[in-house]
């Protein structure tokens, strides 16, 4: 059977989460009657030390959602050029919000103050200035790197000295957290709003929360019912989100899995592999000559599952649904990829 570390959305809902699903209390969401989402909107919010939260689909919804609520048409957003809102959204912010990215190589995967001061533009008779900075904790393109608190609070002071708001994009934020050893309240205390995916390395089988103050996520709300997201009897998947909360700390053992899989791809001749801050591993090849997607095919032809980031870059991710040992037959299987290249 083939190790599939393509993502850590590849996770199986426990026999918990399922029974859950199958029993959870639900009622019409759009109307606010469905007790299993409120649950679920409550601990998420008090988790993360925000008035409210709104459960969403997917991480992408709530990314977006934000973007619309803290926007005018027009305007700038200034965000890193590998953010996964920017890179992996299919234009969202252009097609939604009918905004601008503008992009910036960011400083150790989070936008310096200064970048942000420069980036930033005054609104004026000529131009529509800049409406929102969107932060990423942690960076998924950059190989999971997880963003201290700290630079998070000092890139939000930087945008709100000039009163622009400031999203994160925390899909893995509970990664950063277990990392940083850090509580989720105090990475996203100077944040406008943050968008926590549960159906990543946490387990659940599909949902992300956005959360802000009680004014963002009334809006939120409306803005999810235009883009289609305002599910109905929606705790038969909430009541999985719940449990996936519990899985945080299960998320210590994926960052050691990690380690051990860079630390055994990098002894490989020919591929190079820094070691990572949670549970995101990049393979360079560029040493091994073929490019990623060569590399990938082989390692597929192995046994092990990975995708292509870039010409040379692939990307492994571990999860709740590989262990050491999985860790160990797959550092084995992409040597035998490699001599076989």
């Amino acid at each position: 059977m083939a190790i599939d570390l393509r993502s850590d959305t590849v996770t199986q809902p426990s026999d918990a989460m399922r029974d859950a699903a199958a029993n959870a209390a639900v009622g019409d969401d759009v109307y606010g009657e469905d007790p299993t989402v409120n649950d679920l909107e409550a601990v998420a919010a008090d988790r993360v030390g925000t008035d409210d939260a709104l459960y969403v689909p997917t991480g992408t919804m709530g990314n977006q959602i934000a973007a619309r609520v803290h926007t005018d048409r027009g305007q700038e957003v200034v965000l890193d050029r590998e953010a996964h809102i920017y890179r992996w959204e299919l234009a969202g912010l252009a097609q939604l919000s009918e905004v601008q990215p503008r992009t910036i190589d960011a400083d150790g995967a989070v936008p310096s103050p200064d970048q942000i001061r420069d980036a930033h533009v005054a609104e004026s008779l000529h131009r529509p200035g800049t409406g929102l900075v969107t932060l990423e904790n942690t960076h998924n393109a950059r190989g999971g790197v997880a963003v201290p608190a700290e630079s998070i609070s000092a890139a939000a002071a930087a945008a709100h000295d000039r009163d622009v708001p400031v999203h994160l994009d925390g899909a893995r934020l509970f990664n950063a957290c277990v990392a940083l050893d850090t509580d989720p309240a105090r990475m996203v205390r100077d944040v406008d709003s943050v968008v926590c995916c549960l159906s990543k390395g946490l387990g659940a089988p599909a949902g992300s929360v956005l959360a802000g103050d009680a004014e963002f996520v009334a809006a939120a709300r409306r803005v999810r019912k235009l883009f289609g997201g305002g599910m109905r009897q929606a705790g038969l998947i909430a009541a999985p989100g719940l449990l996936a909360l519990e899985n945080v700390d299960q998320l210590a053992a994926d960052h050691d899995n990690a380690r051990r899989l860079a630390a055994g791809l990098d002894a490989i001749d020919g591929l190079r592999v820094p070691k990572p801050d949670t549970n995101i591993v990049q393979v360079n090849t560029d040493d091994l000559g073929g490019g990623a997607e060569r590399f990938v095919d082989a390692c597929e032809a192995a046994g092990v599952r990975g995708g292509a980031h870039g010409p040379s870059l692939t990307r492994f991710c571990t999860h709740l649904g590989v262990d050491r040992d999985d860790i160990e037959a797959a550092v084995d299987r992409v040597a035998d990829a490699v001599r076989s290249l």
